[in-house]
C-alpha cells in the first residue's frame, strides 16, 4: 500500500502542525537511539546488558531513557521478575512490532545506501 503525501496531509495529527503530537511520537521513534533500540529488540527480547552491548555507543543514561519513553509510548514492554540479582527483559508490544514491520523496509533502504549518500574515504 502506497500512501501519498496529500494523503498524510489529510489525516487527523498533520505533522506540518506545530504543536501536532505526530512531531513527539516522530522524535522518539526516529531519533538514532529510538530507532537502534527499536531495531534491536524486533527480532527478539533483550535483557538490559543486552541492549547495552548491542546498540554500540549508547550510555547508560540514553539507554534508560530511551527504553522509558519508548515504553510510555506503549512501544516496549519492560518486565522486572523478582529475582535475586532483579532480571529485567524488554520487548516490543503489538504496537510496537506493527511499527517495525513498517519501518524494517526503510531500515534496510538506509543500510543499502547510506555509503553511496554519506560516502567513504577510501
Amino acid at each position: 500500500m502506497t500512501v501519498r503525501f496529500s494523503e498524510i496531509r489529510a489525516m487527523p495529527g498533520q505533522p506540518f502542525t506545530e504543536g501536532c503530537p505526530t512531531r513527539v511520537v516522530l522524535d522518539h521513534i526516529m531519533g538514532k537511539w529510538g530507532v537502534l533500540v527499536l531495531l534491536s529488540l524486533s527480532d527478539r527480547t533483550h535483557r538490559w546488558g543486552e541492549l547495552r552491548r548491542e546498540v554500540q555507543g549508547i550510555s547508560e543514561k540514553m539507554l534508560a531513557q530511551t527504553l522509558r519513553v519508548l515504553e510510555a509510548d506503549g512501544l516496549v514492554h519492560r518486565e522486572a521478575y523478582p529475582e535475586i540479582p532483579p532480571r529485567v527483559e524488554y520487548s516490543l508490544t503489538p504496537l510496537g512490532r506493527d511499527l517495525m514491520e513498517r519501518m524494517l523496509p526503510l531500515v534496510e533502504w538506509v543500510a543499502i545506501h547510506s555509503d553511496a549518500i554519506v560516502g567513504t574515504d577510501d
